[in-house]
């Protein structure tokens, strides 16, 4: 299990919109099960897509497989389902991993939003709709932290 200090600045909670948004300190695996049993809220959602410099039609469709128009009748602080709210925050985990390999916000949409050699070319954001991709990219990250050709 990883350490709290992965969880924090920006960290995962930064990531969600704050702890205003969140209600609750991440130190775990099993505070990130909560957190999508309690489900996390649309503003957090929106606070990631922000951060992550998407549109919410092209996340809302390509990584949560939902129509942009289902999100948006959403109120702010209305809470995503069960499913929905944990692949936000695996998604959520990844670009906070990208954060702690490149250390800048712009860095990090840079290399999420170009084509990747280890990634049989694909971008690593384009991967995010499926748990699968959602680890290949995180190993990369890892590859990358460990200084392996990657």
């Amino acid at each position: 299990m990883k350490n709290a200090s992965q969880y924090e600045a920006p960290g995962l909670v930064h990531l969600l919109g704050g702890a205003g948004l969140v209600n609750r300190r991440i130190r775990s695996e099993f505070d990130l099960i909560a957190l999508s049993n309690q489900g996390v809220k649309k503003a957090s959602l929106d606070a990631l897509i922000n951060y992550m410099g998407m549109t919410k039609k092209n996340f809302a469709e390509n990584i949560l497989n939902l129509s942009v128009k289902t999100l948006e009748r959403k109120k702010d602080d209305e809470v995503l389902d069960r499913h929905t709210s944990s692949h936000v925050i695996e998604v959520a985990k990844v670009v906070n991993h990208a954060f702690e390999v490149f250390e800048s916000e712009e860095k990090v949409k840079g290399w999420l939003n170009a084509s990747n050699r280890s990634l049989n070319n694909t971008k690593p954001v384009d991967l995010f709709y499926i748990p699968t991709g959602l680890a290949m990219v995180d190993n990369i990250l890892g590859r990358i932290e460990e200084g392996v050709y990657s």
